[in-house]
């Protein structure tokens, strides 16, 4: 699933395919996508040029002259690639935007739940998400005083985006790892020294994450990658301890039961 790093490594991506060209036809190739983009919405949106391409959390904000906005969001497999008008369309292409000189951008999903919508000039509602994680807004107090209001535990909370925005499940067990604190941890129990440590933690797995450096590769080893994430089983790299998985809220957590307490 995408989180913050690879949402951030897409827009970047399509900013530098599109800021400043006009848009010549936008199409929606996918019953799914047909419902969140009409064609009223489409025709609206053609004949406009893109100002900007902006990221919040895991949303990707496309504004428009005049004030529209595109909103962008890639759920579980989205992702984008870019061709030129007249070229064989890629597989799973659910979305197509062309612009009057000729860059194709589909929005290729396999599993056909990305979500875009476009919203009229003043009418798009930023959602109700907390801090970015790579801000200033991102506070030891700001974020200490969020947990001591959580009863759970501390990895399913990071997932909840009124915490922190786009942090996901891969980069919050990374994170723990990280600040050596147990998954099932309290939330709301966490000191001011290991609430100082997990910030810094998410801060740097997701300022240190192998998006670009793996971006479009089959061949990448998954243990090449990640600290905890997906290694259960195998030698923690910092303790030598065996690695385990532990279910919480439907979700895998990753950990070292010796080296990350409670």
């Amino acid at each position: 699933m995408p989180e913050l790093p690879e949402v951030e490594f897409a827009a970047s991506r399509l900013r530098s395919a599109v800021a400043g060209r006009v848009i010549s036809r936008l199409d929606a190739l996918h019953p799914s996508q047909q419902c969140h983009l009409p064609e009223e919405a489409r025709r609206a949106a053609e004949g406009l040029t893109i100002d900007r391409v902006e990221r919040r959390a895991k949303i990707q904000l496309v504004h428009l002259q005049g004030g529209a906005i595109l909103e962008v969001h890639f759920r579980m497999t989205g992702d984008w690639e870019f061709t030129r008008a007249g070229e064989a369309p890629p597989r799973h292409e659910r979305v197509r935007l062309e612009t009057a000189d000729g860059v194709r951008v589909s929005l290729v999903d396999s599993r056909a739940l990305s979500v875009v919508r476009l919203h009229a000039a003043g009418a798009f509602v930023p959602p109700a998400i907390g801090p970015e994680p790579l801000t200033d807004d991102f506070t030891v107090d700001g974020f200490r005083t969020a947990l001591a209001r959580r009863r759970g535990p501390i990895k399913p909370a990071l997932l909840d985006q009124k915490l922190v925005a786009g942090v996901g499940n891969i980069y919050a067990s990374e994170a723990l790892w990280e600040a050596r604190v147990h998954p099932a941890t309290g939330a709301n129990t966490l000191s001011r020294e290991r609430v100082t440590r997990l910030r810094d933690a998410v801060r740097l797995v997701l300022e240190t994450a192998p998006t670009e450096r793996y971006y479009g590769r089959d061949d990448v080893d998954e243990n090449e990658i990640w600290r905890v994430y997906g290694r259960d089983g195998e030698p923690c790299r910092r303790c030598g301890a065996t690695l385990k998985r532990l279910p919480q809220a439907g979700r895998s957590s990753f950990y070292c039961p010796r080296c990350q307490r409670r």
